[in-house]
C-alpha cells in the first residue's frame, strides 16, 4: 500500500476518574507503563510512517527525554502538549502533522491492546471510503431516561455500536473536519462525530470486545488478564 499515513495518539487525558496522582497512561501494566503498550503496536506497523503523541504539558520533557528512548520508540517524531479537552488534543496532533499525507489515524492512549490487524483493516478500509472507526455491537439493553430518572424508551440495540479506536480519515477531511468544530464552538464525543457534521460518510468496522479503554482500576485488571492469556 503506496499511502503516506500517520498516527495521533492522545493520551494527555489527567484521569480523573481513574484517581490517584499519577496519569494512568504512565501507570504500570504488565510491568511496562500503559502508554507504552499503546505506542508498541503503531511502532511496529509497516503502514505507519510517523506518529505524534499529545501528553500533558509538564510531561513533554519527560516523555521526549526519558520515555521514548528507554523504549525505543523512534516512530515519534513529535510530543506536543495537549488541550483542555480531547478534541482539542487530537487538533494540536493534526497541527503537529507534516503534510503531504493521506491518511491519519487516531488512537486512544488508554487503549493498550489494540492489535496489528485491527490497524491494519482500518487503515486498508479508509484508504477506500475516507473514514472508518472501530466498533463493536452494543450488547446490553439500552434505554432513554429524562432528567429525572424516569424511562422515556428502550433503544433498539440492533443498530446500536460502541464505537472504539482506531479511527481512520482522510487528511484532508479530518483537518478541515477539526476547523469547522473551531471555527463553530462544536465539541463532539469522537473524531468521526466531527467528520459527520461535514457531510462525509463514515464507515463502521467491527472491532474487538478485548480493545478496552483504560478507565478504572478495574479495567486495568482485565488488561492485564487479557495480555497473560494472550502470552499464554
Amino acid at each position: 500500500m503506496d499511502l503516506r499515513v500517520a498516527a495521533i495518539i492522545p493520551s494527555a487525558g489527567r484521569g480523573s476518574r481513574f484517581g490517584g496522582p499519577r496519569e494512568k497512561q504512565f501507570l504500570l501494566l504488565a510491568g511496562r507503563p500503559l502508554l507504552a503498550h499503546t505506542l508498541v503496536c503503531f511502532e511496529r506497523s509497516e503502514l505507519i510512517q510517523e506518529i505524534v503523541l499529545v501528553v500533558p504539558s509538564h510531561r513533554v520533557e519527560e516523555v521526549r527525554s526519558r520515555f521514548l528512548p528507554r523504549f525505543g520508540f523512534r516512530k515519534v517524531r513529535k510530543v506536543v502538549a495537549g488541550g483542555a479537552t480531547r478534541q482539542e488534543s487530537v487538533y494540536e496532533g493534526l497541527t503537529a502533522l507534516e503534510p503531504p499525507l493521506d491518511l491519519v489515524v487516531v488512537h486512544d492512549g488508554a487503549r493498550p491492546l489494540v492489535k496489528a490487524e485491527a490497524i491494519r483493516s482500518c487503515v486498508e478500509a479508509a484508504a477506500r471510503y475516507g473514514a472508518v472507526v472501530q466498533a463493536v455491537p452494543i450488547t446490553d439493553t439500552i434505554k432513554e431516561a429524562d432528567e429525572e430518572g424516569r424511562v422515556r424508551q428502550t433503544l433498539d440495540r440492533s443498530c446500536l455500536w460502541s464505537v472504539q479506536t482506531p479511527q481512520v480519515f482522510s487528511y484532508d477531511l479530518l483537518l478541515r473536519a477539526h476547523q469547522a468544530a473551531l471555527r463553530e464552538g462544536f465539541e463532539g464525543t469522537d473524531d468521526a462525530s466531527l467528520v459527520e457534521r461535514m457531510g462525509a460518510e463514515v464507515r463502521i468496522l467491527r472491532g474487538s470486545y478485548e480493545n478496552l479503554k483504560i478507565t478504572s482500576p478495574e479495567d486495568l485488571l482485565v488488561a492485564e488478564w487479557i495480555l497473560q492469556r494472550r502470552k499464554a
